[in-house]
């Protein structure tokens, strides 16, 4: 039985997630995920690679970075996730650059043991203030190793395109549009997006479509809204591709946050 909980608390999202069968489809999102597989070994492809994290193993997800996800066998597959905003870690951190992780998957015992930590804080529902605390912990134990490293910002045409996208995300991607301004055939422009941040143009509209109405049922409690707001059909077309990377519905997800 695949089970998804999600909880909130100091501006930090927790997931303690189950599964056996579900498999997520290529996303990726806006925030920091850091996350600690507990039982079995998760299977997923980044940056045109096979990884697998096995029990203990701590994964390590950079903003907009890429990738699928599912169980490696029928065993099934127990973890625990954290999603972070780039400016909240990064002001934990006391950094103003932005940061990447090096590596996707590490086997670290003291920083699997903050990430568990915090995110059974959050899934508990303890005091916001303890949050924040395991949060500044959990970050100091980041700056102390190699794993993170500073990052230069994307490049001016890259960043262009994403900033037109995400002006337009409740409408129909418009690649002409787009293209137009670029400089760039639209057949030329797929490729250079795709190899840039290895999803297409369409697949990261929708992810940002998506990313956005969770943000608005985080902020409003009210589905419809977003529905409206992102330019869905309606609440099944924003269920189905909500599901495809959260593992719930949109209402299941409102429903867990309380």
């Amino acid at each position: 039985m695949e089970k998804f909980i999600y909880k909130q608390s100091a501006g930090i999202t927790a997931l303690s997630a189950s599964i056996t069968d579900f498999t997520y489809k290529r996303h990726s999102h806006q925030e920091y995920a850091m996350g600690v597989t507990l039982r079995g070994i998760q299977h997923f492809t980044m940056d045109g690679s096979l990884q697998l994290s096995h029990q203990n193993g701590v994964m390590l997800f950079n903003p907009e970075q890429a990738h699928d996800g599912m169980a490696h066998d029928r065993t099934g597959l127990d973890y625990v996730m954290l999603y972070i905003d780039p400016p909240l870690l990064l002001e934990s951190m006391e950094k103003k650059e932005i940061m990447r992780f090096a590596a996707p998957i590490v086997y670290d015992q003291t920083l699997k043991q903050r990430i568990i930590a915090l995110s059974n804080a959050i899934l508990s529902e303890k005091e916001e203030a303890l949050c924040s605390e395991l949060l500044v912990l959990l970050t100091d134990g980041l700056a102390e190793t190699t794993l993170s490293t500073s990052y230069k910002a994307d490049n001016g045409m890259l960043r262009a395109a994403k900033h037109m996208i995400h002006d337009n995300l409740e409408t129909v991607l418009r690649l002409e549009e787009i293209c137009g301004e670029l400089g760039l055939s639209k057949f030329q422009f797929i490729r250079f997006f795709k190899m840039h941040t290895g999803i297409s143009p369409y697949q990261y509209f929708l992810n940002c479509k998506i990313e956005r109405a969770k943000r608005l049922i985080e902020k409003n409690r009210d589905i419809y809204s977003a529905v409206a707001e992102c330019g869905f059909v309606d609440l099944a077309h924003l269920n189905k591709h909500f599901k495809s990377v959260y593992g719930t519905t949109a209402f299941e997800y409102m429903t867990h946050l309380g």
